[in-house]
Protein backbone atom coordinates (compact mmCIF):
# COMPACT_ATOMS: atom_id res chain seq x y z
CA UNK A 1 0.00 0.00 0.00
CA UNK A 2 1.50 3.31 -1.05
CA UNK A 3 0.84 6.37 1.05
CA UNK A 4 0.48 9.81 -0.45
CA UNK A 5 2.01 11.51 2.60
CA UNK A 6 3.46 8.72 4.75
CA UNK A 7 4.28 9.23 8.40
CA UNK A 8 6.27 6.70 10.39
CA UNK A 9 5.98 6.87 14.17
CA UNK A 10 7.33 4.75 16.99
CA UNK A 11 6.03 5.29 20.52
CA UNK A 12 8.11 3.84 23.36
CA UNK A 13 7.09 3.61 26.97
CA UNK A 14 8.54 6.41 29.05
CA UNK A 15 10.01 4.19 31.78
CA UNK A 16 12.48 2.21 29.66
CA UNK A 17 16.25 2.21 29.94
CA UNK A 18 18.10 3.86 27.05
CA UNK A 19 19.26 0.53 25.58
CA UNK A 20 15.69 -0.77 25.74
CA UNK A 21 14.34 2.30 23.92
CA UNK A 22 16.85 1.82 21.13
CA UNK A 23 16.24 -1.92 20.90
CA UNK A 24 12.47 -1.51 20.82
CA UNK A 25 12.70 1.23 18.20
CA UNK A 26 14.88 -0.91 15.94
CA UNK A 27 12.55 -3.91 16.20
CA UNK A 28 9.41 -1.85 15.57
CA UNK A 29 10.89 -0.10 12.53
CA UNK A 30 11.99 -3.46 11.12
CA UNK A 31 8.38 -4.64 11.27
CA UNK A 32 7.07 -1.52 9.56
CA UNK A 33 9.73 -1.79 6.86
CA UNK A 34 8.95 -5.46 6.25
CA UNK A 35 5.26 -4.66 5.83
CA UNK A 36 5.87 -1.62 3.64
CA UNK A 37 8.98 -2.18 1.48
CA UNK A 38 7.91 0.69 -0.77
CA UNK A 39 9.05 3.05 2.00
CA UNK A 40 12.66 1.97 1.47
CA UNK A 41 14.81 4.18 -0.74
CA UNK A 42 17.58 3.27 -3.13
CA UNK A 43 21.01 1.93 -2.13
CA UNK A 44 23.66 4.49 -1.22
CA UNK A 45 26.90 4.87 -3.17
CA UNK A 46 29.89 6.90 -2.02
CA UNK A 47 32.31 8.80 -4.28
CA UNK A 48 34.66 5.79 -4.35
CA UNK A 49 31.96 3.51 -5.71
CA UNK A 50 31.39 1.63 -2.44
CA UNK A 51 27.73 0.69 -2.09
CA UNK A 52 25.69 0.67 1.11
CA UNK A 53 22.30 -0.74 1.96
CA UNK A 54 19.17 1.32 1.34
CA UNK A 55 17.31 2.86 4.25
CA UNK A 56 13.85 4.22 4.82
CA UNK A 57 13.20 7.17 2.55
CA UNK A 58 11.19 8.97 5.22
CA UNK A 59 12.01 10.18 8.72
CA UNK A 60 10.88 8.22 11.75
CA UNK A 61 9.34 10.20 14.61
CA UNK A 62 10.08 8.70 18.02
CA UNK A 63 7.60 9.60 20.72
CA UNK A 64 7.07 8.38 24.27
CA UNK A 65 4.18 7.83 26.61
CA UNK A 66 2.99 5.78 29.52
CA UNK A 67 1.42 2.33 29.33
CA UNK A 68 -2.09 3.78 28.88
CA UNK A 69 -0.93 5.92 25.95
CA UNK A 70 0.58 2.89 24.21
CA UNK A 71 -2.54 0.79 24.81
CA UNK A 72 -4.72 3.57 23.41
CA UNK A 73 -2.50 3.93 20.33
CA UNK A 74 -2.68 0.18 19.70
CA UNK A 75 -6.45 0.20 20.07
CA UNK A 76 -6.93 3.21 17.80
CA UNK A 77 -4.67 1.73 15.10
CA UNK A 78 -6.53 -1.58 15.19
CA UNK A 79 -9.86 0.27 15.14
CA UNK A 80 -8.78 2.10 11.99
CA UNK A 81 -7.62 -1.11 10.33
CA UNK A 82 -3.99 0.02 10.38
CA UNK A 83 -1.24 -2.55 10.61
CA UNK A 84 1.18 -1.91 13.44
CA UNK A 85 4.22 -3.42 15.07
CA UNK A 86 4.31 -4.07 18.81
CA UNK A 87 6.93 -4.89 21.41
CA UNK A 88 5.97 -6.20 24.84
CA UNK A 89 7.98 -6.24 28.07
CA UNK A 90 8.24 -10.04 27.90
CA UNK A 91 10.30 -9.86 24.69
CA UNK A 92 13.29 -8.49 26.62
CA UNK A 93 13.71 -11.97 28.14
CA UNK A 94 13.56 -13.97 24.90
CA UNK A 95 16.31 -14.60 22.43
CA UNK A 96 14.60 -15.45 19.17
CA UNK A 97 11.63 -14.70 16.96
CA UNK A 98 9.76 -17.95 17.71
CA UNK A 99 9.83 -17.25 21.45
CA UNK A 100 8.82 -13.63 20.82
CA UNK A 101 5.75 -14.72 18.86
CA UNK A 102 4.87 -17.30 21.54
CA UNK A 103 5.02 -14.61 24.25
CA UNK A 104 2.67 -12.34 22.31
CA UNK A 105 0.34 -15.23 21.43
CA UNK A 106 -0.05 -16.13 25.11
CA UNK A 107 -1.76 -12.81 25.97
CA UNK A 108 -5.01 -11.26 24.76
CA UNK A 109 -4.93 -7.90 22.99
CA UNK A 110 -6.07 -5.90 26.00
CA UNK A 111 -3.57 -7.62 28.31
CA UNK A 112 -0.43 -6.95 26.30
CA UNK A 113 2.27 -5.26 28.40
CA UNK A 114 3.27 -2.87 25.61
CA UNK A 115 6.60 -1.08 25.76
CA UNK A 116 6.45 0.07 22.15
CA UNK A 117 4.20 0.42 19.13
CA UNK A 118 5.05 1.38 15.59
CA UNK A 119 2.66 2.63 12.95
CA UNK A 120 2.88 3.97 9.43
CA UNK A 121 0.15 5.58 7.39
CA UNK A 122 -1.21 8.85 6.13
CA UNK A 123 -0.09 11.72 8.32
CA UNK A 124 -3.48 12.70 9.69
CA UNK A 125 -4.43 9.11 10.52
CA UNK A 126 -1.13 8.44 12.29
CA UNK A 127 -1.41 11.68 14.26
CA UNK A 128 -4.82 10.58 15.52
CA UNK A 129 -3.52 7.14 16.48
CA UNK A 130 -0.60 8.46 18.55
CA UNK A 131 -2.55 11.31 20.16
CA UNK A 132 -1.35 11.83 23.72
CA UNK A 133 2.22 10.69 23.07
CA UNK A 134 4.92 13.30 23.38
CA UNK A 135 8.19 13.92 21.62
CA UNK A 136 10.94 11.65 22.92
CA UNK A 137 13.97 13.32 24.33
Amino acid sequence: MAFERPKIVVVVRDDLLAWQELNVTAFLVSGLTAAHPELVGEPYLDADGQSYLPMLGHPVSVLCGDAATLAAARSRAVGRGMALSIYTAQLFATGNDADNRAEVAAVGSDGLDLVGVGVVGERNAVDRVVKGARLHG
